[in-house]
């Protein structure tokens, strides 16, 4: 069933985030970890473009979901195929809007199951613990583990985050989904 949500704005600059005011929701990764399919996939429609290719959200998109909440896909980090000039562009982008938007509630961050924390990944953990930025890690394409490797990915996830909401969530068969919601709800006081 599809969650009403819209579009509303691409931001390449702080100044054209929108005004504050509904709690926001942030989803951060690695680029091609599955931000934008998880986006679509949690309100039941394609609000957000998909790509094979890293590197393919160049902007902060912000979507309005059930009048209550703001979603925010930010740029992934890492390997992207996109000049080294506008990724740095990206940056500057991603820490105005994760230092100064008050309205930010929850950070999702996103995790490929299948590789678990790498340096980047860990250096946006210890920035968001810095930051008294409250966040929830999910992992990410985990259909494309059995049962041995998912086991593998938990206890080697848990090593770098003890305690603390640990979705795991499939594009695919859309597990977690009902997770997700309820730590949104519970995060952002909704």
């Amino acid at each position: 069933m599809a969650t009403p949500a819209e579009f509303l704005l691409s931001a390449v600059e702080p100044a054209q985030f929108p005004p504050e005011g509904l709690p926001e929701v942030a989803f951060l990764g690695r680029s091609n970890v599955g931000k934008s399919t998880l986006l679509n996939v949690l309100t039941g429609r394609k609000l957000a473009f998909t790509s094979s290719t890293p590197g393919r959200t160049q902007a902060v998109n912000f979507f309005r979901v059930q009048d209550r909440l703001i979603f925010a896909d930010l740029p992934g980090y890492g390997f992207a195929k996109a000049p080294k000039s506008v990724s740095r562009g990206w940056q500057g982008v991603i820490d105005a809007y994760l230092l100064r938007r008050e309205s930010l509630a929850l950070c999702m961050l996103l995790l490929d199951a299948r590789r678990g924390w790498m340096d980047s990944d860990l250096q946006l953990k210890q920035w968001l613990e810095y930051h008294q930025r409250p966040y929830a890690v999910v992992a990410t394409k985990v259909d494309k583990l059995n049962q041995k490797e998912k086991n593998a990915s938990q206890k080697a996830i848990r090593e770098h985050y003890e305690s603390g909401d640990l979705i795991w969530f499939s594009g695919l068969s859309g597990q977690g989904v009902k997770e997700i919601w309820q730590t949104i709800w519970k995060k952002t006081g909704q």
